[in-house]
């Protein structure tokens, strides 16, 4: 396993102050998650300390490098290229930080707006980048954060759903993968709920 120390003392060179320590926080609640739900949790760590390694990038720099690796960039992410961080941080995480383990990659690749079908690692940095406890502002915040660690699923949808709502209340562009994945959690929550 890589050595989480060099890790952090690469980010700490590599990310503002700010990012740093909202990094910190991400390692910190993904470990605290898996430990919650059984994953494996250095491997939480990993991801969560490289899910922003791309995000103080240029915009430019963050297309240079998904048009490297033939990564699909669309209408949404060409206006706003600070949405390819996740997808660029995977590329970083392969290429400079040498991680080959998929599962971590794709934590890094669907932390802003998820996938239907995620992992638990997935889910568990999804949810940590929201609810690390440098965050203060966002709507529902000490809910999501209680249920975060009671049922994974329901604050995926939670977050998801909140993410949306302000996006729209703003006027902000939505990547389609934030709505396809709330769709799929929302629905498979329902068919569990008519299970019961």
């Amino acid at each position: 396993m890589i050595e989480l120390r060099k890790i952090r003392k690469a980010m700490e060179k590599t990310l503002d102050p700010k990012r740093y320590e909202h990094t910190l926080g991400v390692e910190y609640t993904a470990a605290a998650l898996a430990m919650r739900y059984g994953g494996n949790i250095q491997k939480a760590q990993l991801a969560g300390l490289l899910h922003d390694c791309a995000k103080c990038m240029s915009g430019d720099k963050m297309i240079a490098i998904c048009e490297k690796n033939h990564a699909e960039i669309s209408d949404v992410e060409r206006r706003n290229p600070s949405l390819l961080h996740a997808k660029a941080g995977s590329y970083l995480a392969k290429t400079e930080y040498k991680v080959d383990d998929r599962d971590v990659i794709c934590a890094i690749w669907n932390h802003t707006t998820g996938r239907p079908g995620m992992s638990l690692l997935e889910k568990i940095v999804f949810v940590a980048d929201y609810i690390e406890p440098g965050r203060n502002k966002a709507q529902n915040l000490n809910m999501i954060r209680q249920l975060a660690f009671k049922d994974l699923d329901a604050a995926v949808c939670q977050i998801l759903e909140d993410t949306l709502c302000y996006l729209e209340e703003r006027g902000g562009e939505i990547d389609p993968m934030t709505r396809e994945t709330l769709e799929y959690y929302s629905k498979d929550r329902k068919q569990a709920a008519g299970r019961e």
